[in-house]
């Protein structure tokens, strides 16, 4: 066994259809931050406890939430109102609510260049509005904006190169963009699985962790740009994470409902772990290696002990 189920968290039920999206830890504040899509909120729980503490509201379409540890920051991304938001982590003052592309998602930071990454969805019927958006932190202001070849899902940051990576849904890639010089793309990765849609990084080992629509894992050397698969998916996936320590990632599958953890290193599935239907989306604490699925149907956050 790998994940250890110790128990759950009771959130606010749905106000609407939607559930949940993505959700981050601030480590400083033991907080846990939910994007409840369905209540226009981030739900706010304390990691330290694993007790809901309250919610963020006037997020209209809340989708991307991203925590900066090392500025003490919180980026939601609104999708329904096309702007992101900038938050005080820890204590959740608003310090900014910006106007981006068309249906904001994914969002990625570079903190040494207080550079945000916003990856707007887009719309079909408008000509090359699948974007992503620049954001300077000390300007409260987009600085750039780029065409990308397809709609964007999630999106990383990269120390090492300076570099941020997005998945593009169709064409399936994943492209890079200089965080120094953010105006165009600077390299692209042809994914072999229809529909990348979850990833994370590996910076130690220089690898993406890409998780596709088809039911693959996928990984990407960075420096060789070598691209291999790592095992087939329970079902369509959403949200991964890797745990750097234990060197495993973790996969949230709707659809059945389940975890499947992969060891990377050995290109193999320790463990299927059930959740429940629907549940897409995790969050993952890397200090004290937790991993919070999100149940929509029952409005819970389930709580596993990486051991």
């Amino acid at each position: 066994m790998s994940l250890r189920l110790l128990g759950s968290i009771d959130l606010p039920a749905h106000a609407k259809e939607g559930g949940f999206d993505h959700a981050a830890v601030h480590h400083g504040s033991s907080r846990l931050y939910i994007a409840h899509t369905s209540n226009d909120d981030v739900d706010v729980v304390d990691s330290a406890s694993d007790r809901f503490r309250h919610s963020m509201h006037g997020l209209k379409g809340v989708a991307g939430v991203l925590v900066s540890d090392e500025r003490d920051l919180l980026f939601t991304a609104n999708r329904g109102e096309n702007t992101i938001g900038i938050f005080a982590a820890g204590g959740e003052q608003q310090m900014a609510r910006l106007s981006v592309g068309i249906r904001p998602n994914g969002l990625a930071f570079d903190p040494s260049l207080g550079l945000l990454l916003v990856a707007n969805v887009g719309d079909p019927d408008v000509p090359n509005s699948s974007t992503v958006s620049l954001v300077d932190m000390d300007q409260k202001a987009v600085t750039g904006t780029v065409v990308l070849p397809g709609r964007p899902r999630w999106a990383v940051y990269d120390e090492v190169k300076a570099a941020f990576y997005v998945n593009i849904a169709d064409p399936p890639l994943i492209v890079g963009i200089d965080a120094n010089h953010p105006s165009e793309i600077r390299e692209t990765f042809a994914i072999p699985s229809k529909g990348p849609h979850g990833l994370d990084l590996d910076s130690r080992a220089r690898q993406l962790f890409c998780a596709c629509d088809e039911g693959k894992l996928v990984a990407v050397h960075l420096d060789t740009g070598e691209v291999r698969l790592i095992g087939n998916l329970s079902g369509p996936p959403d949200v991964i994470f890797f745990n750097r320590a234990l060197r495993r990632a973790y996969v949230a599958v709707g659809s059945p409902g389940v975890v499947d953890v992969f060891d990377v290193g050995r290109m193999k599935v320790l463990e299927t772990v059930p959740t429940e239907k629907g549940a897409h989306t995790l969050a993952f604490d890397h200090r004290k290696n937790k991993v919070y699925a999100l149940l929509p149907a029952t409005h819970r956050a389930a709580v596993f002990q990486d051991d």
